[in-house]
């Protein structure tokens, strides 16, 4: 008898410890790590071999409600940072009334040089899931969603800071001397991405360039694809458009990562050791540098991070002669 409660008092002791470290796990990847906001900077050599370097920001997976007070002030501090573009990769907007929040943030970029995109949560607002579904099947459906602000986020993107809309569209922003040739699909994850469209658009614009050979700027361009979520077929369509630099986020990085191995899961089809930071894409003999943002946001459903710090990037664009 006297062991058997021996037995007994041990586990009981070893199941209180297992609990107690569960709850400061908890609590870190709650509290602590979810607002520990981190900028990662990482540099690429794509740009002409004469060209200055050009710095972008990538946002991506704010997420954000209006009371989130502190991840908009570290969002407003980026500012100091100077970027000569801002590239939103979506997933803006975390409740109905986000845009409060977006403004608040963001405000402070008004005419910098930007382009975005959307994820599904610039459409639909977030829902509670089973978090053990990830393991299975990606989070493609919203059950009974519901329906964001979408406009009011577009209007303040474009009129009020300038941003340039890359959802199934094409652009381009000159910086010192560089063309920056642009385009994006609006979001993969819910396959509103009209890569169809995108192939016209670019063949419409390589067909206008071919008409002004004697154009200098055309010597000076790098191609830039931004898209949401970084799923293969996406990505292998970018690198065979001629994109030299991909900007994507939508995996929050695993959000909840084991140390040392990284992400278990990234809600959709890119491998797992790609699911956050630089990287090198390849398809067909061709390849691209890629930079998946971790994020910036969780869910208000699921509000933790575990060795996956919430992140900005700071991407240093450098000619190509540099070693890095």
């Amino acid at each position: 008898m006297a062991a058997s409660m021996s037995t007994g008092g041990r586990l009981g002791t070893a199941a209180a410890v297992v609990a107690g470290l569960g709850a400061l796990t908890l609590g870190y990847a709650s509290i602590v790590e979810r607002n520990a906001f981190t900028l990662r900077r990482v540099t690429a050599p794509v740009l002409p071999p004469d060209a200055e370097p050009i710095t972008v920001l990538h946002l991506s997976d704010l997420h954000m409600a209006p009371w989130q007070r502190r991840k908009q002030a570290w969002l407003r501090s980026l500012a100091d940072l100077q970027p000569d573009v801002v590239i939103n990769t979506g997933d803006n907007l975390g409740h109905e009334q986000g845009i409060d929040g977006i403004r608040a943030a963001l405000s402070v970029f008004a005419g910098v040089p930007g382009a975005f995109v959307h994820g599904s949560n610039d459409y639909y607002g977030p829902s509670a899931k089973n978090p053990f579904k990830y393991f299975v099947q990606t989070s493609s459906k919203h059950v009974s969603p519901t329906t964001l602000d979408t406009a009011a986020l577009e209007r303040f993107f474009m009129d009020e800071l300038g941003w340039m809309d890359l959802n199934n569209a094409v652009g381009e922003i000159s910086i010192r001397g560089t063309r920056l040739d642009l385009f994006g699909v609006d979001d993969p994850h819910k396959h509103f991405d009209r890569l169809d469209t995108l192939t016209a658009l670019i063949d419409e614009r390589l067909d206008a360039e071919t008409l002004e050979t004697d154009d200098p700027s055309l010597a000076h361009t790098v191609t830039i694809g931004v898209m949401h979520a970084p799923y293969r077929r996406v990505l292998d369509a970018f690198v065979t458009q001629g994109a030299q630099f991909i900007f994507a986020g939508h995996t929050h990085g695993g959000q909840v990562c084991v140390p040392g191995y990284g992400a278990l899961v990234t809600n959709c089809d890119i491998p797992r050791q790609q699911a956050k930071g630089l990287s090198v894409w390849r398809h067909a003999l061709r390849s691209a540098y890629l930079n998946v943002s971790a994020g910036i946001g969780t869910s208000i459903y699921a509000p933790v991070r575990f060795a996956c710090r919430p992140e900005a990037s700071l991407v240093t664009l450098l000619p190509r002669r540099t070693v890095v």
